[in-house]
């Protein structure tokens, strides 16, 4: 074979290639391509807005008509804002209560599911179904007998006050039976001939071959834990133990209706999960992936 033959079919095999990877523009492609869209300008314009807003003098955040950017950008509100608080304390609040109270989550709603999926004992179906029914029990509905057992153990203004009434999620642990339920059972067993107790099996092989439903569920959690507000607000009274979102929420209160510093509060508060979510959004999607599958 001569080189100039060789280079042809080198060139041939590469058009064949690039052909099939060729996308072809079906109009049901460009439907799904047309409602991707429409859904990032749903959830992408109110947050551009309120960056916008932040950004403008507060005398020009409620003029008509409604200007996407005012006549300066302008730092102030954000600067207002940091100066009315302690926005470094309540971060830092924010960001143990919501590790700890992942890590928490994890480990107990891991072991209740392992339990759950793989043990038998007398009452597991009445139990787990018990469990399931706290899906559809309103959070709202327990706020306060946690309050009063709070109170009962000295809990209040505690970080273990805002992070034990939240590490019990019937969610997660459904969600972790049904991914330990595709877990094969070979792997365990092989694990049990070699001598390896029911605990050293759930740590050494399961947990490892569960990292993708354990990342998923875990920032999922963290991310619940960093928004929630009602809970935090009730049992924190401290300005020095508030999370985030609570003490932005009085900065906000005590100075009034301000638009631009409302909106530099939300972005603040926001701005810690966009880059959690950016960092693990592919453990995201492949815990969600991974669920569904060990589902089916």
């Amino acid at each position: 074979m001569s080189a100039e033959t060789a280079v042809k079919d080198v060139t041939q095999v590469k058009a064949g290639a690039d052909a099939g990877r060729r996308v072809r523009w079906s109009p049901g492609r460009i439907g799904m391509l047309l409602v991707a869209l429409a859904l990032v300008a749903v959830w992408l314009v109110p947050l551009a807005w309120a960056v916008a807003t932040s950004l403008k003098p507060e005398g020009e955040t409620t003029t008509t008509p409604l200007k996407w950017i005012g006549s300066t950008i302008t730092f102030d509100a954000y600067r207002e804002v940091w100066k009315s608080g302690d926005i470094g304390q309540w971060m830092f609040n924010s960001a143990y209560i919501s590790i700890m109270t992942t890590l928490l989550t994890v480990v107990l709603c891991a072991m209740a599911a392992y339990g759950f999926s793989r043990t038998e004992f007398r009452g597991r179906k009445a139990l787990y179904g018990l469990v399931l029914a706290g899906i559809m029990v309103p959070p709202q509905v327990l706020m306060a007998p946690l309050f009063a057992e709070m109170v009962s153990m000295g809990l209040v203004d505690t970080y273990w006050g805002v992070i034990l009434p939240q590490v019990a999620v019937p969610a997660m642990v459904f969600i972790l039976v049904k991914f330990f339920d595709g877990v094969p059972r070979e792997l365990e067993e092989a694990a049990f001939v070699d001598g390896a107790g029911r605990w050293r099996v759930f740590w050494t092989v399961v947990m490892p071959l569960s990292r993708p439903v354990l990342a998923a569920v875990a920032i999922f959690t963290f991310i619940s834990t960093w928004n929630n507000f009602l809970w935090p607000f009730l049992v924190t009274t401290d300005p020095n133990g508030m999370t985030l979102p609570v003490g932005l929420v009085n900065v906000q209160s005590s100075y009034g209706l301000r638009y631009a510093q409302m909106m530099a509060s939300v972005v603040i508060a926001g701005l810690p999960l966009l880059v959690v979510f950016a960092l693990f959004q592919r453990q995201i999607v492949r815990g969600v992936a991974h669920t569904g599958l060990a589902g089916q």
